[in-house]
């Protein structure tokens, strides 16, 4: 396994260096500049002179890029250009409601997803694998936003059962805070919970039709047994990586859905960031979301490992 570990870590480095130029170049696309916005529409070219030589914005882009990626590397993300506190400072105060979003949002992304597929997979009835394939087909098709919009109408309005903007945190107020989360983070998990159920089902289907199953099935071995031990097991390996990537899609997703149910967490940090365009916060935000994709990329890649030895040996 160690092997296979730093076998991996030249691409992980590649990947976070090159994440952290492009995190770096890519608010500098956009137009705008933050001078201009902080010192407001009717600022003379003196003063925005001098906000971008107080804000080092006038160095050369290779100069700011490398004092940038320097701070970074000794936990300093520098200091936001318009709320005038430290980055990492912003982040941490925002970041509990992510989380909260996302890990509830994962755990119904993996029981849904994989719930439906094994469910898929494992019964020969047309019906319940019909049944997969529509639910796969619609919510592949529907971005979170709409799919959290349709529960807005739905479970908001029409039938208002639960809250529908806002946050209470669940260190505060557990039983509140659960209330509004559900509606966000099924909003956020059923379109990648589509992924995950198509990829296994398919999976299932394709290995119940090895030669290893149908011997299982010639010794008389129980078809409880045979979908569980020999068909599950063998499907499940390449599905790992699939959620693994999920995950990651999931924090790009909460993004948008924040925005949608109000909740103050670093997806409204990233829209205001970009808005008034402070550079430090969008650079951290996009870093910070490239670098948990990867290590929980590479984690589902060990756990492949770990599941399947052919993974491990390189075969």
């Amino acid at each position: 396994m160690a092997r296979f570990l730093l076998s991996k870590l030249p691409s992980f480095i590649l990947v976070v260096v090159v994440s952290s130029v492009i995190a770096f170049l890519l608010p500098r696309l956009a137009p705008g500049d933050p001078a201009v916005v902080l010192a407001g529409p009717d600022a003379s070219p003196e003063v925005i002179s001098k906000i971008r030589d107080d804000l080092g914005l006038d160095q050369p882009i290779w100069t700011q890029y490398f004092k940038w990626i320097g701070g970074v590397l000794h936990g300093d993300l520098g200091q936001s250009y318009v709320l005038k506190r430290p980055v990492g400072e912003l982040i941490a105060s925002r970041i509990d409601s992510t989380l909260e979003l996302a890990i509830l949002a994962a755990i119904i992304m993996i029981v849904v997803g994989v719930g439906l597929g094994v469910l898929g997979g494992a019964k020969r009835s047309p019906a319940i694998r019909g049944l997969v394939d529509t639910f796969s087909t619609i919510f592949l098709a529907t971005p979170p936003f709409l799919t959290g919009l349709l529960l807005i109408l739905l479970l908001g309005f029409a039938i208002p059962i639960l809250p529908i903007s806002g946050e209470t945190s669940l260190l505060t107020d557990p039983g509140i805070g659960i209330q509004f989360l559900i509606l966000p983070a099924i909003a956020l998990a059923l379109p990648q919970a589509a992924v995950i159920a198509r990829m296994l089902q398919t999976s299932m289907l394709t290995t119940r039709g090895e030669d290893f199953v149908d011997l299982a099935k010639a010794k008389g071995v129980p078809p409880t047994l045979i979908t569980r031990r020999h068909v599950l097991r063998n499907s499940f390996g390449s599905v790992v990586v699939v959620i693994g990537l999920r995950i990651g899609e999931l924090l790009a997703g909460a993004i948008v859905v924040e925005s949608i149910f109000a909740r103050n967490g670093l997806g409204s940090l990233a829209v205001s960031s970009v808005q008034s365009r402070d550079y430090l916060v969008v650079q951290a935000l996009v870093l910070g979301a490239v670098m948990i994709a990867v290590i929980i990329q590479l984690l589902s890649e060990v756990v492949l490992a770990a599941l399947d030895p052919r993974v491990r040996l390189g075969d």
